[in-house]
């Protein structure tokens, strides 16, 4: 079977008025595996790879946009290649760059018109996530500088592809495509929804006993390969599994009860108080409540007062200069989620380092933002926690696993 691998690449997201248009603000493995739903993605020719220097500390709380990954996907007939971003959150349905799309056409883009096989939404059906519609398809507009009234968003369904050999499809698959004035605000053409939605990706998996939604594995440098399965076959071994959980700001989000941080060997345990764990895969940090971040980085710098510390660094503010240093010691940090499942953070899981290929400036990869969490959400678990780990997502057994050390 022909492999196709994720990449890690820095994204800025979508825009943020079109998730007001459609009411929904709060709305990748071995290659010994094999899956024929598994998307194994490369680095596409047309995208740019952003080396570990480039990437910085984000400043708040990370949007419901965001993304840090891309994946290689075909849609329509014939097939057009575009390069997409992946969320697990629900910010909203799987968005395209797509013609025409005037200036905004400095990505790939999908051009409607060449599909045979692509069907417009129609206002006020089921399918339609605008709240008011402009003509009788499902379409917004925007109004331009000069006044002149522009198609922004028109809904479709068409067929999308996962272009491995041979090609996989799913038909009927919707998408909201970007049309002229609007863009996305990064290198890709788009982000695939892989929420709890029912038209999202995963609940549109292939499912069998043997199977589970999808899965992942976030790659920790841009020189390694991760990969995204869906309809994934469940993982053989030994593995232990967390429950899934519901919330109701965030209905179609995948949240887990994180019950504490293990801090050592010796059983040094800070409790998370009442509050779900957020899994997403577009957030760099991992965000907690003050409390339980207030006394991991007690802990932390008083395991760490052997080395300088340094200004912070966004809004990571336990940050140490390490330069000139050939080795480390760096303190045990271990998720310690229900139903005993506790996956150890290694060094580049629990630290950010502003350059990878120099770890003279390092901070701890945790932070407490500046404004209240969501109701009901303690803790965003970000990328940086989830790297080299291959996190399976049964959604039928409502149940979450993670598996270390999956990424080639």
């Amino acid at each position: 079977m022909e492999h196709i691998d994720i990449t890690r690449y820095s994204i800025n997201g979508f825009i943020s008025h079109f998730l007001h248009a459609l009411g929904s603000a709060n709305s990748v493995c071995s290659s010994s595996r094999s899956s024929p739903w598994q998307l194994h993605l490369g680095l596409p020719d047309n995208a740019t790879q952003v080396s570990s220097g480039d990437r910085t500390p984000l400043n708040d709380l990370p949007s419901l946009s965001e993304a840090e990954y891309h994946v290689v996907i075909g849609y329509g007939t014939p097939a057009q290649n575009l390069s997409v971003g992946f969320n697990t959150r629900d910010y909203g349905p799987t968005f395209l760059q797509c013609k025409p799309c005037g200036t905004a056409c400095d990505v790939p883009a999908f051009d409607l018109s060449l599909s045979s096989s692509i069907a417009q939404v129609p206002c006020g059906s089921p399918d339609c996530p605008l709240k008011t519609c402009s003509g009788p398809n499902c379409t917004a507009t925007t109004v331009n500088g000069n006044g002149v009234v522009l198609p922004s968003m028109t809904v479709v369904t068409d067929v999308i592809t996962l272009p491995w050999s041979p090609p996989t499809t799913m038909r009927n698959v919707r998408a909201n495509c970007l049309l002229m004035g609007a863009r996305t605000s990064d290198s890709s053409s788009g982000i695939l929804d892989l929420s709890r939605d029912i038209h999202s990706l995963a609940s549109r998996a292939p499912l069998s006993p043997d199977t589970v939604a999808f899965s992942y594995c976030l790659p920790s440098l841009t020189e390694t390969q991760g990969f995204l399965s869906i309809g994934a076959p469940r993982p053989e071994g030994n593995m232990t599994y967390t429950a899934l959980r519901r919330n109701a700001v965030f209905p179609k989000s995948y949240l887990v009860r994180l019950v504490g941080l293990g801090l050592s060997i010796d059983g040094t345990d800070i409790p998370i108080p009442a509050g779900d764990a957020l899994i997403a895969v577009g957030t760099t940090f991992t965000y907690m409540v003050y409390e339980p971040y207030a006394a991991l980085r007690k802990y932390f710098r008083s395991q760490m007062a052997q080395y300088q510390l340094a200004p912070r660094l966004g809004v990571l503010d336990t940050c140490y200069d390490f330069t000139g240093l050939s080795d480390i010691s760096v303190p045990t940090i271990t998720l310690r989620f229900a139903g005993e499942v506790s996956p150890e953070l290694g060094v580049g899981r629990k630290m950010y380092f502003h350059r990878r290929d120099n770890r003279s400036l390092g901070c701890l990869a945790f932070a407490n933002p500046a404004y209240e969490f969501p109701p009901g959400v303690a803790v965003i678990i970000g990328t940086l926690a989830q790297e080299m780990t291959e996190v399976v997502y049964d959604v039928r057994a409502e149940k979450v696993g993670f598996v270390s050390n999956r990424c080639d």
